[in-house]
This record gives structure tokens, C-alpha cells and sequence, in this order.
């Protein structure tokens, strides 16, 4: 692993183990998770969040990549193509049982909520400042 990707993730976990839960959701997951009973429930309105962010990376991604400078674009694509590698093993340690529940079923996907809006708004300054 990346001295680079070590250290972001080791941000990402620091930042995710400090916030108050849920940290970053959104007005559905605030209202899917405020009508909650069961872990299950829980899991389904962090599921459903993760959903509606992972479609506003594709579509800032969408929107941002075709634009960029084509001297540009092969660093941005390895870039993205090594993010979303870290994405994906981003934030397990809350799915173990280290966490409890309340990790496995809240915390895991605010974890992966902050990392995913990071992106989103990474992406979005690029897309600003790569024109």
C-alpha cells in the first residue's frame, strides 16, 4: 500500500471514529433511519444512502472526466481507477464485530458516506479548476 493511501486512510478511519453518528446522511437517511427498528432496518437505510451517493460520484464523474485536458486525463483515470480500489476496502473495520452492531449497521456506511462525498467534492474542484 501507498505511503499516500495509508495516510488517507488513516485519515478516513480517524474522521469517521471522531464524527457524531450519522455523520454527512442525508435528509432520506435521516428520515429512513428515524423510522428504524431493527439492525436490519438500519443496514437498509445506510444500503440506500450509499446507493444515491455512489450514482452522484458516477455523475460527477460523468460530468467532470469528459471535460478535463486530454494531457490530463490519463493521471485523473489512474487516479480514480486507484481511489475506488481504496474505496472498496475502505471503512471494513467497522463491518467486523470489533464495532458491534452499531458499527456493522450505522457506522459502516458513515464511514463510507465521508468517503464518498470527499470524492464527490474532490471530483467537483477538479472539474472546476481542470478546464
Amino acid at each position: 500500500m501507498s505511503p499516500i493511501v495509508k495516510l488517507v486512510s488513516a485519515a478516513v478511519f480517524a474522521a469517521a471514529s471522531a464524527a457524531p453518528l450519522p455523520a454527512r446522511a442525508d435528509p432520506l437517511y435521516d428520515r429512513c433511519a428515524a423510522r428504524a427498528v431493527t439492525n436490519p432496518d438500519y443496514s437498509k437505510c445506510g444500503a440506500a444512502m450509499l446507493d444515491r451517493l455512489e450514482a452522484s460520484l458516477n455523475a460527477t464523474w460523468k460530468s467532470v472526466y469528459p471535460r478535463f485536458p486530454a494531457e490530463a486525463k490519463p493521471a485523473l483515470l489512474a487516479e480514480q481507477r486507484q481511489w475506488i480500489a481504496f474505496k472498496d476496502k475502505s471503512c471494513l473495520v467497522y463491518a467486523t464485530r470489533a464495532f458491534g452492531r452499531e458499527g456493522q449497521v450505522i457506522q459502516y456506511f458513515t464511514c463510507r458516506a465521508t468517503v464518498l462525498t470527499d470524492r464527490i467534492h474532490a471530483l467537483k474542484g477538479l472539474g472546476s479548476t481542470g478546464q
